[in-house]
């Protein structure tokens, strides 16, 4: 079971906003907070991301070069420009021209140009997966050879697209779009050093506690117990339970209550199940019992809790 792509899609809650940018120097655009987490790719040339007081997500201004990707994990507020002396802008509609394949937006004056892929994915804050919580503020990922092919072949197809739109571009920059959160995450976590990472930077490839968590989310209604977690695992189950707790930030069990209620949540969103069915999905005997649970996990019954994400 792939639980980096679980973590991720228990979270999102719609399609990824984007846009290109294209900058002549000298430029400077003063990006708003968003709701979710912001991403930015450098397509061409070269610039500066400058956090704003009070919501940086780093300390210093950040210099970034071609092939660079940046992801923002709470879509904190800041600058991008050629340089962090030339004169900021708010984004203006009478500079923003539409596809194909996504809109575009022109600034600054005939000096050296940057092109860029900005945007946002939407995911849901208010209850965010543990795994995504760990994360850094931000992801600064450069355009280093032979490092993450993947997401450097995902930037290299989207230049192309972007550059030289044809038959099917639309369909394409989407899906790569869709795709470049999981390439980001997946290659910033197989950065992190083996000797001495840390939480679920270390718990996804751990060779204990990664079945464990592959195990509870390929079948989070089993009837799991620390006992049966840890012999899957070859640990007793004290060292079991204290190896999980640390990587992972909470005990086994307690994981696996809040991936059963995630579960549950998403398929009183999206699926017209009954509420029985549901149930038994997460993994309880009665409506009652999943009721009591689900409530003290969300603050709502799961029926009000369904009504709620409906659309008017």
């Amino acid at each position: 079971m792939d639980v980096l792509s679980e973590a991720l899609g228990s979270m999102r809650t719609g399609r990824p906003a984007s846009i290109r940018t294209e900058g002549r120097a000298p430029w400077g655009l003063r990006l708003s907070p968003v709701s979710g987490a912001g991403f930015h790719v450098v397509l061409h040339g070269t610039c500066w991301l400058i956090p704003l007081a009070g919501s940086a997500p780093g300390p210093r201004p950040l210099c970034l070069a071609p092939g660079d990707v940046v992801f923002l994990r709470d879509g904190r507020g800041h600058i991008l420009a050629d340089d962090p002396s030339s004169p900021v802008t708010e984004p203006e509609d009478e500079r923003y021209s539409q596809g194909p394949p996504i809109g575009m937006l022109t600034l600054g004056g005939d000096g050296a140009r940057t092109s860029l892929l900005c945007g946002s994915y939407h995911l849901d804050q208010g209850r965010p997966h543990p795994l995504v919580r760990q994360l850094p503020e931000l992801i600064h990922l450069p355009a280093d050879p032979g490092s993450h092919p993947e997401l450097a072949a995902a930037v290299r197809l989207l230049g192309a697209e972007l550059e030289s739109p044809r038959s099917g571009s639309d369909s394409i920059v989407t899906s790569l779009i869709d795709a470049l959160l999981l390439y980001i995450l997946r290659a910033w976590l197989e950065s992190r050093p083996a000797e001495g990472a840390q939480g679920w930077a270390a718990a996804l490839r751990d060779p204990a506690v990664a079945p464990a968590l592959a195990a509870m989310h390929e079948d989070p209604a089993a009837r799991w117990t620390v006992e049966s977690l840890a012999a899957r695992a070859g640990l007793s189950r004290a060292a079991f339970a204290r190896r999980f707790a640390a990587l992972v930030g909470e005990p086994p069990l307690a994981y696996l209550t809040r991936w059963r209620m995630t579960t549950a949540a998403g398929l009183l969103r999206d699926a017209d199940l009954p509420l029985s069915a549901i149930a038994a999905r997460a993994g309880y005997g009665s409506e009652f019992a999943f009721g009591k649970a689900f409530k003290r996990e969300y603050g709502v019954a799961p029926g009000n809790y369904r009504r709620s994400r409906q659309p008017a």
